[in-house]
Parts: C-alpha cells; sequence; structure tokens
C-alpha cells in the first residue's frame, strides 16, 4: 500500500476544498487533495453553474416563444420556436467541462497533489484512499473536511424512476410534459420556473403556508405574480405523500385534510439537502456535532486539533461563497497566518424570475436587534434602466439603524440583481451609513442606482421617487 505525507490534506475538491488547497499551495503548504469525482464539487458539476446555464436557456426559450406569440412590445417577430434539450443540456456540459478543466489547471499551477478517491480517516491524521490503482494512506499534520452536502431523500418518495433529485433534473433529455416539484424553496422555484419557460406544465407543493418562506412576504410578491403568469400552479399547505399505484402521479395532502392527485411524468424533489457525515470514517475521529451538522469556531477548527471543516459539512447557510471564504481562511491559518471568521454579511442570491438577493439583516431581524430603524425603498418601476430592459417589477431596499444611520440589511428583487450582491455585501462589510451609500456617484443609468435611490429614501430624500 503506498503511502505519502503532507503538511495539509483536504478531503474534497468542492468550491471551500479546491480553494482552501490552491491558497494553501500558493503560500508554498505542501498540500494534497483528494476527491472521489471531478474537481468542483456539487457546485460546478450539479448545482449552482449547470442550473444557471439551464436557466438561461430557458429565459433566452421563452422571449422567443413571446416573440412568436405576436404580443412583443418591442416589435419584434419570429417563427414558432423549438427546443432541443439534448442540445441545451450538451452546452451546459461543454460549460461544466471547461470548468472541471480551469479548477485542474490552478490546483496543478498550485503544486497541489491530487489523488482521485474516496477518503476515509484511520485516525485524526490519517486516511485512506480508495482508488483506481489501489489503496493509498495519506498522513497530514493538518486535514480540512470539506465533503458538502446532497440532496434531502423523502422515504415514501425516494429517487429513481420518475422521482428525480436536482441531479437528475439539469440532464433531462426531454422537457416533462407535467412536473411537480416537491419543495417550494429556492432550488424548487429556480428549476419549476426555468421547466415552465420550456414548455412544462409545472405543479410545486410545499408543505408550509407559502413558498419562499425564508424571504420576506413583500419581497416575493414580485416573483409570485410571475409564477402565476407562466401558468405555474402552486399548492400551499398541501404535504406530499407518495406516488400513485400507476406512477404517473403525485398524491398529496391538503390542508383541509382531503387527499388529491397531481399528475406527472416527473417528480422534482427539492426539500433541502443534509451534509455528507457518512462514509468516510467519522467514527474514527471524535469531532463534536452541532446537530447533523460538524461543529467549528471561529477559526473552522473541530473539536480535534490540526482537524478543520468547511462548507455544507459546517452548517447554514450552504452556499457556495460561504465555502470559498472559509476556506481561503483555513489556508492562511494553516501556513501561519492570523486570520479569524468575522463576516457582517454573506450575500445570498435565488435565480428565480425575477431574481432575489439578501444581504445581513431583515427588517424584522434588524427591528430585534437595534430597536428604531430606518427603511428606504425604491422601485425599479421608477429606473429607467430597468424599464428598458422590460424588468419594472421589484425594488431595492436598505435597512439601517435609526440613530446613527449604520446599514444593518439590503435586500433586493428585480431582473438580474444577482450583480447587486457584491455591492450590497461591501457595504455591509465595511460598515457603511446610508450616507456613505447616498453620497456615492452611481452610473446612470444602470439598476444600481436603485441602490442609492433606496438609501437616500431612508434618509427623506429620495431624488426618483
Amino acid at each position: 500500500m503506498k503511502e505519502i505525507s503532507c503538511k495539509l490534506l483536504v478531503i474534497g475538491a468542492g468550491p471551500g476544498g479546491y480553494v482552501c488547497a490552491i491558497r494553501a499551495g500558493q503560500l508554498g503548504v505542501d498540500t494534497v487533495i483528494v476527491e472521489a469525482g471531478k474537481p468542483g464539487g456539487t457546485c460546478l458539476n450539479v448545482g449552482c453553474i449547470p442550473s444557471k446555464a439551464l436557466i438561461h436557456a430557458a429565459e433566452e426559450f421563452d422571449k422567443v416563444v413571446h416573440m412568436a406569440s405576436g404580443r412583443d412590445p418591442l416589435g419584434i417577430a419570429v417563427a414558432p420556436p423549438t427546443l432541443d434539450l439534448v442540445k441545451t443540456v450538451a452546452w451546459k456540459d461543454s460549460i461544466v467541462s471547461r470548468l472541471n478543466t480551469g479548477v485542474a489547471g490552478l490546483l496543478k499551477r498550485a503544486k497541489v497533489k491530487t489523488v482521485h478517491g474516496w477518503a476515509t480517516f484511520r485516525d485524526g491524521k490519517t486516511v485512506e484512499v480508495e482508488t483506481e490503482t489501489g489503496n493509498q494512506v495519506i498522513r497530514a499534520e493538518a486535514v480540512v473536511i470539506a465533503t458538502g452536502s446532497a440532496p434531502v431523500e423523502l422515504p415514501f418518495l425516494p429517487f429513481g424512476g420518475p422521482v428525480i433529485s436536482s441531479t437528475e433534473a439539469l440532464a433531462l433529455s426531454e422537457v416533462p410534459k407535467k412536473l411537480a416539484v416537491v419543495g417550494g424553496g429556492y432550488i424548487g422555484l429556480e428549476l419549476g420556473m426555468a421547466f415552465a419557460k420550456m414548455g412544462a406544465k409545472v405543479t410545486v407543493v410545499e408543505a408550509l403556508p407559502r413558498v419562499l418562506a425564508q424571504y420576506d412576504a413583500e419581497l416575493t410578491r414580485p416573483v409570485l405574480k410571475r409564477l402565476g403568469e407562466l401558468g405555474v400552479e402552486v399548492m400551499t399547505g398541501a404535504k406530499a405523500k407518495g406516488l400513485s399505484t400507476k406512477r404517473d402521479a403525485l398524491l398529496v395532502e391538503t390542508t383541509d385534510g382531503k387527499d388529491g392527485k397531481v399528475a406527472a411524468d416527473r417528480i422534482l424533489v427539492t426539500v433541502g439537502r443534509k451534509p455528507l457525515t457518512q462514509g468516510w470514517g467519522l467514527d474514527q475521529i471524535d469531532l463534536d456535532m452541532a446537530g447533523k451538522f460538524i461543529r467549528i469556531d471561529d477559526h473552522c477548527r473541530t473539536s480535534m486539533r490540526g482537524i478543520y471543516a468547511i462548507g455544507d459539512v459546517t452548517g447554514e447557510p450552504m452556499l457556495a461563497h460561504r465555502a470559498m471564504a472559509q476556506g481561503e481562511m483555513v489556508a492562511e491559518i494553516v501556513a501561519g497566518h492570523k486570520r479569524s471568521w468575522d463576516k457582517r454579511a454573506i450575500p445570498a442570491i435565488c435565480f428565480t424570475d425575477p431574481e432575489l438577493v439578501i444581504a445581513g439583516l431583515s427588517p424584522e431581524e434588524a427591528k430585534a436587534l437595534a430597536g428604531e430603524i430606518k427603511i428606504g425603498q425604491f422601485p425599479f418601476a421608477a429606473n429607467g434602466r430597468a424599464m428598458t430592459k422590460q424588468g419594472e417589477d421589484g425594488f431595492v431596499r436598505v435597512v439601517a439603524r435609526a440613530d446613527n444611520h449604520l446599514v444593518l440589511g439590503i435586500q433586493a428583487v428585480g431582473q438580474g440583481v444577482s450583480e447587486l450582491s457584491a455591492a450590497f455585501g461591501l457595504a455591509l462589510e465595511m460598515g457603511a451609513r446610508l450616507e456613505d451609500i447616498a453620497g456615492t456617484i452611481h452610473a446612470h443609468p444602470t439598476q444600481g442606482e436603485g441602490f442609492q435611490e433606496a438609501a437616500l429614501k431612508g434618509l427623506g430624500h429620495a431624488l426618483h421617487v
């Protein structure tokens, strides 16, 4: 059995793991990374990137369908369009492949040794990796666990046949005629809206009283309006119960206790993700857990000396950019730098139509923390650039303390607002006040002006509304 030694071993080459390894390599740390699949993890291979590719393709197809209807206000007319999903998926796969190659190249450039296989702990400093050419033992001074997460499977709707997870949804060869989506969170609505635009009859089944429950109702109102325009049926307060006998429908129970059926060729289950804490020898090491997640401190240290954990395996928010930031920090700590986790805000984006962005505290959370607050809200209906993009639905909202105007949270809903998330995060990290945002010259005509106008509104003197 082959044996190698290193200073840092990273288990998992997802966003957190590969960023950690690359940064460690840049700092001269002898680093090995172990990955059973392709580099990039869930986000690159079957999550963030491919889903956004599919969402973009669906948006483009929907535009053409609208033009073909003869109702396009821009005066553009085209012949009735068709969609070849096989070609669409192949295009999506080509993007993923290019990024896979890019990550592998970055690891090589940073002089990180990559071992392909499944790692299992022997003890806190040693893992055994099952590779295609035999088992390999790796001994390390420090270990980073970056094993990520996987879709939650419902016991009464196991994956297989017509029941699929987001992974399978991104690799379908044809658009389902009828798609039932179990779970009205961001994954379910992102993919549900995309398939609706591609021609599927979509029904969303959500057990809670409303979809996108993690966002406030005002923020989600434009999304609900768009769901209606796309013909998506939303069943709230409805619980999925299983498959029909013929496996052609989803069995549901409504709020009044009545049973019903939702006809479906495919049933997409999107009820959350679970950390991957099984299968890599957790029983061989003694880590404190925080529920189903690995407990960490503000340096991403676990309860065992020399073992760190980052990303989805450590809890919410399960976001790739959180994992990346943690990975970079841990690499610098291992290299001897002084770092700690002290983030004011981690922006979160829902790529529905329109898009949602939240950063920092909601109005309710801010009020609970600071007492009296100021809220400035600016509608895109008064923004010239939004009008020229036919994206008037939505707004930017800034939440600040009333006494010193310190910005505590920023939210937005609208077409393309995901690109404003960097400005929102930067403002919060730098401790901006309403006056700082209002006094910054924002380029015209852009949707970013809505951010400045919201701050001005919070100060009591918005200019364009």
